[in-house]
């Protein structure tokens, strides 16, 4: 990437097996310069999710990379948290209880280490937003101008046109703060969300893990060993012999858009009862009658193809090679 300006990216992360996958995956890319992690709760509580950033920072020689952490809450204040422990094992990296890290968080919290980067850089940011979007919505909130000044907001979350994965209606990381999610997709920001539309269809197969475990790739040994709870929730909840790759899907979205295809339109989320969590996409060319609740909302991208094949290859390629 020589005489190359890099994409700085930010990543929003709650590790996570997935989230580790993806952020290895990000230091691995040349085309990318990784400038901090932000952490929230999701995959597991927030304090944890800061550890296990600072853990895997460590595990790749990247210390100097900032880690701030965000909520431990809702962005309505919420404490009853949804914590994905069940799909990543207790401590969110398929239960190998690493030792501790020896770094720190940063002094400056999530919200804040946004709000100051997008202002050092407009237009320059990309978050790569791979749980709960309270971190963003918080900082769209603390700076009215955020919206503006980041470049892009790369989201994993929804389900569009396809059902949830909490329940029939909601995707995981919508759900865990449904109305910090409306907040950052009505807000104007150039956002493109991938979803599980998109990213059940990016497959690591077992035989991809196994050759994974025969490559040299510090990363790729490193994942193989907390591989094996993910792959028993993908086999008892979805009757698979493979993983989803979520988060490295998303990732890869971000350092290279044209690996999706996507549609534009308004995005809102329903905040509360059977549905809460649900991703509402109005992408229709009708004039509806009178104004509702998408009616002049700023619109969003909406990933809706993805080369699963080139991205899995890329995935492989990328964690081998360490």
């Amino acid at each position: 990437m020589e005489g190359e300006t890099k994409k700085k990216i930010i990543i929003d992360t709650d590790p996570g097996i997935d989230d580790a996958m993806a952020i290895f995956l990000a230091l691995q890319s040349p085309e990318v310069e990784v400038i901090g992690l932000t952490t929230i709760f999701g995959n597991v509580y927030t304090t944890l999710a800061t550890k296990n950033a600072l853990h895997l920072l460590e595990v790749a020689g990247r210390t100097d990379i900032p880690v701030a952490e965000g909520s431990h809450v809702t962005i309505m204040k919420g404490t009853k948290l949804r914590i994905a422990d069940f799909v990543h094992g207790t401590d969110g990296l398929g239960n190998q209880n690493f030792p501790p890290p020896k770094g720190k968080q940063i002094e400056q919290s999530a919200a804040d280490f946004l709000v100051q980067q997008a202002n050092l850089f407009p237009g320059q940011v990309t978050v790569v937003a791979l749980g709960p979007l309270t971190n963003i919505a918080l900082a769209i909130q603390l700076d009215p101008g955020f919206s503006g000044k980041i470049g892009q907001i790369v989201i994993l979350g929804g389900a569009f046109s396809v059902n949830g994965n909490v329940n029939p209606a909601a995707e995981a990381n919508i759900f865990g703060d449904p109305d910090a999610a409306d907040i950052v997709f009505t807000s104007g920001a150039d956002i493109l969300a991938v979803g599980l539309n998109v990213t059940h269809q990016v497959v690591l197969s077992a035989a991809d893990r196994d050759k994974m475990a025969q490559s040299p790739g510090k990363f790729a040994h490193y994942l193989c060993k907390i591989l094996d709870v993910y792959f028993d929730y993908h086999r008892d909840a979805y009757g698979t012999q493979g993983v989803y790759l979520h988060d490295p899907a998303v990732l890869l979205a971000a350092v290279n858009p044209s690996l999706v295809t996507c549609t534009e339109g308004v995005v809102r989320v329903q905040t509360n009862g059977i549905t809460r969590g649900i991703t509402i996409f109005d992408h229709t060319r009708k004039r509806f009658s009178g104004t509702n609740e998408w009616s002049n909302k700023p619109t969003v991208k909406v990933a809706v193809t993805v080369d699963a094949a080139t991205m899995v290859k890329l995935v492989m390629e990328r964690l081998m090679s360490s």
